[in-house]
């Protein structure tokens, strides 16, 4: 049985019946001047009509062809992003395996939101691991106590109890070529010597036992016993968050009353002295140069270094006595220290020279010698300290400023 005769588009029904209807009018016009050819001459009106007619047809059926072109085009746009119901394929219902090219087509739908993409990595990073054994470090002309530090993410501190047989607990000792103990943790050191106990050695820097056991660089067993480990002697330990008290080398308070006190410090030590000036009750910068060369004030430095040329004027930072006055044993050089009478006492270390003597009456603002690097120094600057009766060794930051 035949199915139903397919139907023409609506353009193309417009155009054929237009077509038709200007056929019929030919027909009757060329029909008409043919029964009136004998009586008149109509031979110039009949082409014109024609042509008339023809040109109608030609208009109509080029606005016809356009609009069916211009229908077939939006039809054909908003096809591209309908998508036609999902075709499940005969071989998914009874469970055979769908291969892709069975598979109906994917519609790719436009987006108005961007996306981002994934970058391929071409290295693969891996993080960094702590470290965990002492490295060596060879000191360079230059270096301070606090770079290093920095250097090496540790506190001074560390450094100074890293390394006691090199610098001794004193930051001047510092010297270019010398070898240091960096400890790969803030902390402190400790060789094993016979007849240790590992908690006896945890109580004095301040930790437990476990602390030094569980710390990886030791390679110690967990099952050892603190009382007696059986540590071979001379075994270096890292003492993980461990601290101890600093050994001063520092000079001790000097009194106009006694300042034969000072001997054990070196030839520079006077014997007694009379009477002098009073200090003015305030202090003033003792050098030139107005900023620091390195270490600043702290408990293993109990002074500040300023920087400034070899030969640079230092000044009586307050009126006084000169109580010691010449070389000291201890890491400071050449050294003057002057006795203000308040309770007052200001020392000043690692000078190029020396311009005054032992109980010598000094005012506020007088020379008193030149920056040097005498002593345990690296470089020309002035150590400068301040000390009271009562507060003892104070930051002269708190009291005087360039």
């Amino acid at each position: 049985m035949s199915g139903p005769e397919p139907t023409a588009p609506p353009v193309a029904a417009f155009v054929r019946s237009r077509l038709q209807a200007i056929y019929h009018t030919l027909v009757r016009l060329l029909g008409s001047f043919g029964a009136a050819a004998p009586q008149r001459n109509f031979g110039m009106l009949g082409a014109l009509g024609v042509a008339a007619l023809l040109a109608t047809a030609a208009w109509v059926a080029h606005s016809a062809l356009r609009s069916e072109s211009r229908e077939n085009t939006e039809a054909a746009g908003s096809a591209q992003y309908r998508t036609a119901p999902a075709r499940v394929p005969e071989t998914a219902a009874s469970g055979t395996q769908v291969t892709l090219e069975a598979l109906p087509p994917f519609p790719l739908q436009p987006s108005s939101q961007g996306s981002i993409s994934r970058r391929a990595m071409i290295r693969t990073i891996f993080p960094e691991r702590p470290r965990l054994e002492i490295i060596k470090y060879v000191v360079q002309p230059g270096d301070t106590l606090f770079g290093i530090g920095e250097k090496f993410e540790l506190k001074p501190e560390t450094l100074l109890w890293g390394n006691f047989n090199v610098l001794q607990d004193n930051p001047h000792s510092l010297r270019p070529g010398q070898e240091l103990n960096i400890l790969p943790v803030d902390g402190t050191y400790y060789e094993w010597n016979t007849g240790d106990g590992l908690n006896g050695v945890a109580t004095y820097f301040d930790v437990t036992a476990q602390d030094i056991i569980d710390w990886p660089g030791n390679n110690l067993p967990q099952d050892i016993d603190p009382a007696n480990p059986q540590i071979e002697p001379g075994t270096g330990l890292i003492i993980p968050g461990g601290r101890r008290e600093f050994v001063t080398w520092s000079a001790p308070r000097i009194t106009r009353a006694n300042p034969a006190v000072a001997r054990v410090a070196g030839p520079g030590a006077c014997g007694s002295v009379s009477d002098g000036p009073i200090g003015e009750g305030f202090f003033i910068w003792p050098t030139t140069a107005t900023y620091l060369s390195g270490t600043p004030f702290t408990s293993y430095h109990p002074g500040i270094d300023i920087a400034g040329s070899t030969g640079n004027a230092i000044y009586a930072s307050a009126s006084g006595v000169v109580v010691y006055a010449g070389w000291n044993n201890y890491g400071y050089g050449l050294m003057v220290v002057i006795d203000h009478g308040d309770g007052w006492q200001t020392l000043y270390a690692h000078m190029n020279n020396v311009n005054v003597v032992c109980g010598q009456a000094v005012f506020q603002g007088n020379v008193i010698g030149g920056v040097g690097s005498t002593g345990n120094s690296s470089g020309s600057h002035l150590h400068f300290e301040m000390q009271h009766d009562a507060y003892g060794k104070v930051n002269p930051f708190d009291f005087v400023s360039p």
